[in-house]
């Protein structure tokens, strides 16, 4: 069996709490430099890889810079800063609801991704919070959607990571979501809701397709009042977009959904105006590393519930 060829650490200090950039060079391949595999696998082009190996912005693993004709060295490692986008700043707190020598938890606000990906990368919740708390190594335990608000869960140790990650792999944690819908008084409910679902990379919508379903969900009614309705989602498994599609499915999508039912146009940036009604409400676990127990409520509240004309207003 062949052994996995251990990460070096990073040679380059974060910025704005995101980490450089790291690219393997593939054990296989007829490259004769670094620069020419860097000008095929990258999409910034051979004139900005020039310009960067020229200014000795990517460098190697001892952290000296790449020369432009460095010959190409297979398994090799290689890292760079990304050109951070231009982020409008989302004008939400990120409140930490508990911290110890493990782990953090967070409430984090509508709009605010999770992780660096795409055109949100400092404006994250990692950056945010890698800055404000000085924790450099802080990594995200799992994923929430970067329109859903509520609890998120942060591992302060690089080698604990893993034991946090497998709660969630092997559904060891207790997530409650509270969201706001229409009301169908012909919807049954309680109801669990089982399907398969797939996302297609490059399209925005997931959708519903026959086969072993791989996404179940119980859909509980709270309360409701006129034509709205708050509803308690309590996932057992974590498919993409998994509560919003089960809830389209039902008849009740979600109050201001941009995907379900329709794909609606992208959203100026800036424009943080009908949040997505749908908050991560309760995390709730046993600690693998202290095996203590962890019950965490979010202190949000869904604008469409709580002062419906003042969210359909805006």
């Amino acid at each position: 069996m062949r052994r996995r060829k251990r990460i070096p650490p990073a040679p380059l200090p974060q910025r704005a709490g995101v980490d450089p950039v790291r690219v393997r060079l593939p054990v296989e391949g007829a490259w004769g430099t670094v620069r020419e595999h860097l000008v095929e696998r990258l999409a910034a082009g051979a004139g900005v890889i020039d310009g960067m190996l020229d200014a000795g912005l990517i460098v190697g693993a001892d952290g000296r810079a790449v020369a432009a004709d460095a010959a190409y060295v297979p398994g090799m490692f290689v890292w760079f800063h990304r050109e951070l986008p231009d982020e409008v700043p989302v004008p939400f707190g990120l409140d930490v609801v508990y911290r110890d020598e493990h782990i953090v938890v967070v409430d984090k606000p509508h709009f605010l991704a999770t992780t660096p990906r795409g055109s949100h990368v400092a404006e994250t919740a990692l950056a945010r919070l890698r800055r404000e708390l000085g924790i450099p190594a802080l990594t995200a335990a799992h994923r929430l959607d970067r329109l859903t608000a509520g609890l998120v869960l942060f591992t302060v140790r690089p080698e604990e990571r893993g034991a946090y990650q497998s709660l969630f792999r092997d559904r060891l944690v207790r997530k409650e979501y509270e969201a706001v819908a229409p009301y169908r008084e012909s919807l049954t409910l309680p109801r669990t809701v089982r399907s398969r679902i797939e996302k297609e990379r490059g399209v925005l919508a997931a959708q519903e397709v026959p086969g072993e379903p791989n996404a179940v969900t119980l859909v509980e009614l709270v309360e409701h009042r006129d034509q709205r309705a708050r509803y308690r989602l309590l996932p057992r498994t974590g498919q993409t977009h998994q509560l919003r599609v089960h809830m389209n499915a039902l008849g009740v999508p979600i109050l201001g959904d941009p995907l379900y039912p329709v794909v609606t146009g992208p959203v100026p940036a800036g424009d943080f105006r009908r949040p997505l009604q749908l908050l991560a409400r309760v995390l709730e676990f046993t600690d693998p590393v202290t095996g203590h127990s962890h019950s965490f409520v979010s202190g949000r509240t869904l604008g469409a519930w709580s002062a419906y004309e003042n969210w359909a207003a805006r």
